[in-house]
């Protein structure tokens, strides 16, 4: 159902591959509620993925960028201002780590990998930010979002590094959001459930964890289309005042200390 809560609004949003991807739902929900973006993701990643089936769908253009590099950021931005002129949300949907990807445990840690994964994972949302910031592209009481996951706070056995890129993405979104909140712009990230999505099925005993996830969550696990619902709700002027915040999308699972589900696997008769 459309409320039209985005009518008018343009925005930016990385990170789409395919149907499973939270971009991607995330952008269908936009176009829904009226809003027009650009997509834009890695262009090896585009090669990967359907991005110009969304694109075709949302009535988007496509616009590689690596999200590690100023100057593919620089392009893309001056691109979306000779669209759009100002925007007013931007999706950071990105994030990689070739530790996990090639099974490399977090106590035998290679180095250069890490840097890769953090530059792409979180460096690259300071990045965004910084280029949109230097070419003040942002219209009063825009919004900006960043995908996390609690394994920023909790320890998780195989998120590996990137628990530590997460933490580091949410430390951003606190830091810059102070700068932003003087162009009335807000900054926050989205924890969001474990969800199926090509990166999250990358990690070791991904559907363990989220069978665990939704017997600990009074509600249940928050599916793609669950976070692109709140990520509307962010981007749409209902959300003025909230920044440098990290939002819980999990169906309780944050707060909930243990579940009369998982105690019952435990008791003895």
């Amino acid at each position: 159902m459309s409320y039209g809560l985005l009518k008018g609004k343009k925005g930016i949003i990385f990170g789409a591959l395919n149907e499973h991807s939270i971009a991607w739902k995330v952008a269908e929900r936009c176009h829904e509620e009226g809003a027009e973006f650009i997509l834009s993701n890695a262009p090896i990643a585009m090669r990967m993925g359907e991005l110009n089936a969304l694109a075709e769908k949302t009535g988007s253009e496509v616009i590689g960028a690596d999200a590690t590099s100023i100057e593919d950021l620089e392009k893309l931005f001056d691109a979306a201002i000779a669209k759009f002129g100002k925007i007013d949300f931007i999706l950071h949907s990105i994030g990689m780590s070739v530790n996990v990807r090639k099974g490399k445990h977090y106590t035998e840690m290679n180095y250069d990998w890490l840097e890769k994964g953090w530059d792409v994972s979180s460096v690259s949302f300071h990045k965004v930010m910084r280029v949109a910031w230097e070419k003040n592209c942002m219209n009063e009481w825009g919004s900006i979002l960043a995908l996390t996951y609690i394994a920023a706070q909790r320890t998780f056995p195989d998120y590996n590094d990137m628990a530590d890129n997460k933490s580091y993405l949410e430390s951003i979104a606190r830091t810059f959001g102070y700068y932003w909140g003087e162009r009335k712009v807000r900054v926050n990230t989205i924890s969001q459930s474990p969800t199926m999505t090509t990166a999250g099925s990358g990690v070791k005993g991904f559907t363990g964890f989220m069978g665990y996830a939704e017997d600990m969550s009074p509600l249940g696990n928050a599916d793609a289309m669950d976070c692109a619902n709140y990520c509307v709700a962010m981007f749409s002027d209902l959300t003025k005042k909230v920044t440098m915040q990290n939002l819980y999308n999990d169906g309780g699972f944050s707060n909930t200390g243990v579940s009369q589900k998982v105690v019952n696997l435990y008791e003895k008769e």
